[in-house]
């Protein structure tokens, strides 16, 4: 049987000089960087595989594969590193270098599942999902520092670059320390707010409007509460921000007036609920006659709203123009839309046939309503023929509208023809006159 007590679990920092100068330093060495190499490159294979399956699976199945793709590498690395640590101690040989190792790699599995549950809780659109990699990179340096007594050489290193001249002290240190801690509070507070957003969003009998004003207002409450909280708790005191909360008023009253003005109007179409997720809008043109800037509200964000049309184009409107500016939505009250037809006559024709057959065309459409009923009107005697409009309505704009009046007038066509009525094209009569004697 091998002597584990020859495996150094916790290593004194001091001693990892002396395990570099140890006699056998070299083969633990290579014992050391061979597992890491290996489960850098297993990691690497088997995680784009195993992500791959995750995006394909989805569910509860698809988060197990995504953590184990993003805790593989580690793991390997720890259980090749106790493995080399077994061998060295069966053979008699010193392990204290791969002790080290041995211990750094467990505690970059426990920081790696540690920031991957943050992910999980805070969702995968946010920015921790982003910087996961940095995020525990900058942990785990941090702890490994900690672990092997460097953390005080460190900190009295950047506690000796004053930033500020004169007699206050505001060390490097001391700016690296307020950011760690506002940036812990911060992430505390997003895993609350998401709890909370999540909770919202479930909730049948509440608008969707609501639930996501509500969900909005949370998270850039408990946002500015977790940063206030960090800075106080990083030793700032919140009395000296008066000079800086001046400069940001002054900052939103000229160069941030656009970004603020956005920001404040989002939450007024949040409140009001002229506009919401799911409502058909239109940006210009006039109801049942154009649908130029046509498209379905996908979601309300902070700064614009994202419109989806017909060709599948996300547009961003900024907050401030859906405020300032008219909007057509065509499912504020009620999804029912009234279309117009406008269409012209020769004066050969007959007027009450035409306008029966108008009726004829939409009789058979699929999406026009039969309450209210379709109608048509004679509108004018105009210069080139009589021109008729053929009115009717539609229950579901977001299928539509230039379909249906495609449609519409594919069938009037028909019927004009069969019938014989023709439809007037502009002529213009040129009559040269001979002026010589």
């Amino acid at each position: 049987m091998p002597d584990l007590s020859l495996l150094p679990v916790a290593t004194p920092a001091a001693s990892l000089w002396q395990a570099l100068r140890a006699p056998g330093a070299a083969l633990q060495l290579v014992l050391v960087v061979l597992p890491v190499l290996l489960a850098w490159a297993i990691g690497r294979v088997a995680g784009q595989t195993l992500r791959r399956e995750a995006s394909a699976r989805g569910g509860r199945l698809g988060l197990a594969l995504g953590a184990v793709a993003a805790l593989l590498p580690a793991l390997v690395a720890s259980m090749l590193l106790l493995l080399a640590n077994v061998a060295l101690a069966a053979y008699g040989h010193e392990a204290r270098l791969a002790g080290i190792a041995l211990g750094l790699a467990l505690l970059l599995l426990l920081v790696r599942a540690a920031v991957h549950l943050l992910v999980l809780l805070v969702g995968p659109h946010s920015w921790v999902s982003k910087w996961e990699g940095r995020l525990t990179l900058v942990a785990w340096l941090a702890a490994a520092f900690q672990r092997l007594g460097w953390l005080a050489d460190v900190e009295r290193v950047l506690d000796g670059v004053n930033l500020l001249p004169g007699n206050s002290h505001f060390s490097l240190w001391s700016l690296l320390k307020g950011f760690v801690v506002v940036t812990a509070f911060v992430l505390i507070m997003s895993v609350i707010a998401r709890a909370i957003e999540r909770r919202v969003m479930h909730l049948e009998n509440v608008a969707p409007s609501t639930r996501l004003g509500i969900a909005k207002f949370t998270w850039f409450g408990l946002i500015s509460l977790g940063t206030l909280l960090g800075i106080n708790a990083a030793g700032v005191d919140l009395t000296a921000l008066t000079v800086l909360t001046g400069a940001i008023g002054l900052g939103l009253g000229f160069g941030l007036q656009a970004i603020a003005s956005n920001f404040v109007s989002g939450f007024v179409l949040l409140l009001d609920k002229s506009i919401k997720p799911g409502d058909v809008i239109s940006f210009t043109g006039a109801a049942g006659t154009s649908t130029e800037n046509f498209g379905w509200v996908q979601e309300l964000r902070g700064r614009y709203v994202v419109v989806r049309d017909r060709d599948g184009v996300e547009t961003l409107v900024p907050n401030q123009h859906l405020i300032t500016n008219p909007v057509i939505n065509w499912s504020y009250s009620d999804r029912k839309v009234r279309l117009k037809l406008p269409v012209r006559i020769s004066y050969r024709d007959d007027p009450e046939q035409a306008l029966a057959l108008l009726l004829q065309a939409v009789s058979g459409h699929a999406r026009v309503l039969h309450e209210p009923a379709p109608v048509t009107r004679l509108m004018q005697f105009s210069d080139h023929g009589m021109d008729l409009e053929l009115r009717f309505w539609i229950a579901d704009p977001q299928n539509g509208v230039n379909n249906v009046r495609s449609d519409v007038n594919r069938a009037i066509w028909r019927l004009f023809r069969t019938a014989g009525i023709t439809i007037p094209v502009a002529q213009h009569e040129v009559r040269l006159v001979d002026q010589r004697p």
